[in-house]
């Protein structure tokens, strides 16, 4: 069966149906999308996908309306629009042809309907309100797209097209990076694992490069682990603290109170360790010039953190 168009609705567009554009033109690429609301055109044939227009969801007809009497929901009633339903019947094949490893397909499939497709679907049918957002209200992906429409005086017949491509490829960009990320943290998952491993009962988690790590860590049940080291560079490393808990900043262990804000050679005479470059007021990350520095900057705040933590009454 071969694909030659993509059939969307014509007039003022909305986030469904661009996000929609975006999964359905990486698997057709050299489909043509055609904006129409012509009979002719949103009747199914072998030649088209139709979606957000039609009013019918029938899947073996490769038709994707939502607007119609009994439009498809979630098993738990949640409302599709139509990025939900192309999401549910063309993301896998989007994410394997995004180069997605297969084992990490059906995760990430899942993680994205539900953090990223389903705000979506329910914004488009007035079930979740940007307002909640308070003041950030227009800053949501929705809002902003729809930013990109035409203003109402624009008489120029190619205007809405013209706006909904430009919006198609900045939709595309932010699905791109967003599946791009969650499948960098799938990798990093492996590899912070086997460092966990590495470094057995220490207190210090030593990465390779910076990457995602506390999602592994506490997948792992590692809470032995304190801080983290890594390399920016030859001459550039960090130590940083491991977040308790996954909003603020309440760290498992501080650095030195004595290193707060200090840099370079105020730093190297608080912590006695040639090489250290930086230390942040917060007592979070730290940098020094090399491996060597900052691990003895690790050893001397482990030390330090288990002095107090030996201290501190157990609840």
């Amino acid at each position: 069966m071969s694909t030659s168009y993509l059939v969307t609705h014509s007039g003022g567009f909305h986030a469904d149906e661009l996000l929609s554009s975006v999964i359905l033109t990486r698997l057709f690429p050299d489909a043509q999308i055609v904006r129409t609301r012509s009979p002719e055109w949103i009747t199914p044939a072998q030649d088209r996908i139709i979606y957000d227009v039609g009013g019918a969801y029938d899947a073996d007809q490769r038709i994707f309306d939502h607007h119609q009497r009994g439009a498809p929901r979630r098993e738990d009633d949640q409302p599709y629009s139509s990025f939900g339903l192309i999401w549910k019947h063309f993301g896998h094949d989007y994410l394997r042809a995004s180069g997605v490893k297969d084992e990490d397909v059906d995760g990430i499939h899942a993680s994205f309907d539900g953090s990223f497709v389903l705000p979506i679907d329910q914004v488009d049918n007035g079930e979740l309100s940007p307002a909640v957002a308070g003041p950030f209200a227009g800053m949501t992906l929705s809002a902003l797209l729809e930013t990109l429409k035409p203003v109402f005086d624009n008489t120029d017949p190619e205007a809405e097209t013209q706006a909904f491509h430009q919006a198609l490829s900045i939709a595309r960009a932010f699905v791109e990076a967003r599946i791009a990320r969650s499948a960098a943290k799938r990798r990093a998952e492996g590899m912070v694992q086997a460092a966990i491993e590495a470094a057995g009962e220490g207190r210090i988690l030593e990465l390779p490069m910076g990457m995602p790590f506390r999602p592994a860590v506490i997948k792992a049940e590692a809470d032995h682990l304190l801080f983290v080291v890594t390399p920016r560079g030859p001459s550039d490393w960090t130590l940083g603290g491991i977040r308790k808990f996954d909003e603020g900043f309440e760290q498992r262990a501080d650095l030195p109170l004595a290193w707060a804000g200090l840099t370079n050679e105020a730093l190297e005479e608080a912590s006695g360790v040639q090489g250290a470059k930086f230390c942040h007021n917060g007592r979070f990350i730290a940098a020094a010039n090399g491996r060597e520095a900052i691990m003895e900057m690790a050893r001397i705040a482990v030390a330090e953190a288990e002095q107090e933590l030996a201290q501190t009454p157990s609840s």
